[in-house]
């Protein structure tokens, strides 16, 4: 998301051919545009995208600052769409600042100054999202976000976005779309360095609230970016990831409405042929190491491509699982259960409630002899850093796939660790080992 130096460029062309009056001018001009411009950086965090710093340039060379002197307003706004006030304006609380590069990196001496904030679970002025409900169904979308940062000793304003960075994001390409039957879907992608050599593909699919064309949502509102983090990709040796967007939801069928295994979905023939067509064209790929998963639309979805295609993975990562178990027949689960599978959910999740999606599938897996299904079954879903109250602090049950992203989940229904050949292992270390 970084900016071209382009526009740079062709000033200090433009300033090379003026009369020196007229140099005078714009150079005057560009000074002010700098000085009253600002960088955001985003983060990712278990419950979504938040604005962390802000990177203000300074007219001169400065060796110390001191957080207390600057004030931050922001005001969040978006089109066609009524805010309370709690959430649309007011301030942020800046927790230190330090003088930095332009990318917010810390500098003894520099031109710019990083003001960090505080970030927190249930402070919605801190995010760049925001979770809209319009024609009857709700998404995640980007929205207008301004600061006003204000260093009071001298009144000095600050207050136009010139760039915001988001290295997690910026890891991906956001620009894939596919098109099949007349159903275009969007698409992210990540590859990784030294692909040259056979390399796994790890599938994620968003949920219900992740729907559209910008697949920059599917990877953010809940920290999708983490399957191209250093961390993750080491499991794998490095790893591909495809984060295909569905224009509505996953569950779609024909009729518009939901469907929860009850009837056909429009999209999974699309998304499959996405998937066979992204594989085909990066030969690298080891296709004995295709791995699905998602959370809520997306572990419906998930589950409906490994019923339909049981041969084509080698292993799925299912959280909130949104498919009922009903629907489901005894021939498919003979079908599936020579599939690896690890299931993640919570006990307090009211959306996709377990005991009619999870709960009974994986008894009938295990029933069928299934050697290598596993079910993380939390209590509840918490705070993981321990910033925010840790084992104390309750987001909504249905948000298990944190448990997923944070590669958390260790442990099995009878809460007895996980393992390969008698080492403990967590979810995407027990996913890399998996081959068809």
């Amino acid at each position: 998301m970084k900016k071209s130096l382009l526009p740079l460029l062709l000033i200090l062309f433009t300033l090379q051919q003026l009369p020196i009056n007229a140099a005078v001018a714009i150079v005057s001009q560009e000074s002010s545009y700098i000085e009253g411009n600002y960088i955001i950086i985003i983060e990712g965090y278990d419950w979504g995208p938040a604005v962390k710093k802000v990177v203000i340039p300074m007219a001169d060379v400065v060796t110390e600052v001191e957080a207390s002197d600057f004030s931050v307003a922001v005001k969040r706004t978006k089109e066609g769409v009524e805010m309370q006030p709690a959430e649309s304006q007011g301030d942020r609380e800046i927790l230190f600042a330090y003088v930095s590069d332009e990318a917010g990196n810390r500098l003894t001496k520099g031109n710019h100054i990083s003001l960090v904030l505080l970030v927190h679970p249930n402070n919605p002025l801190d995010s760049p999202i925001k979770y809209i409900f319009k024609n009857g169904r709700g998404s995640n979308q980007w929205i207008d976000y301004s600061m006003n940062i204000t260093h009071m000793p001298t009144s000095k304003i600050w207050d136009t976005e010139a760039d915001r960075i988001y290295s997690d994001l910026d890891r991906f390409d956001l620009k894939g779309t596919y098109t099949n039957d007349e159903t275009t879907l969007s698409y992210a992608s990540f590859e990784p360095e030294g692909a040259s050599t056979k390399m796994p593909l790890i599938i994620w699919l968003h949920g219900g609230g992740e729907g559209g064309t910008d697949p920059s949502i599917a990877l953010i509102a809940n920290k999708a970016t983490n399957y191209a983090t250093q961390e993750i990709q080491s499991y794998f040796g490095g790893a591909y990831v495809l984060v295909p967007q569905t224009p509505t939801f996953w569950m779609q069928s024909a009729t518009g409405e939901y469907t929860r295994g009850d009837k056909d979905d429009i999209f999974n023939k699309a998304l499959f042929s996405l998937i066979e067509d992204y594989v085909a064209k990066h030969p690298t790929i080891d296709t004995s190491r295709i791995y699905v998963g998602g959370c809520s639309n997306g572990g419906y979805m998930s589950l409906k491509l490994i019923l339909n295609h049981p041969e084509y993975f080698a292993a799925g990562y299912i959280s909130a699982l949104a498919y009922q178990n009903k629907y489901i027949t005894d021939d498919e689960i003979k079908l599936i259960k020579n599939v690896p599978i690890w299931f993640v959910h919570s006990k307090d999740d009211t959306t996709t409630v377990p005991e009619e999606t999870v709960v009974p599938l994986y008894n009938r897996l295990i029933s069928a002899s299934a050697p290598n299904v596993h079910f993380s079954f939390y209590d509840h879903v918490v705070d993981l850093t321990g910033f925010y109250g840790g084992e104390n602090y309750y987001f909504p049950g249905h948000w298990s796939w944190i448990y997923s992203h944070a590669n958390d989940a260790k442990f099995d229904l009878n809460t007895k660790p996980v393992q390969i050949n008698g080492k403990n292992v967590t979810i995407m270390e027990w996913l890399a080992a998996q081959k068809r």
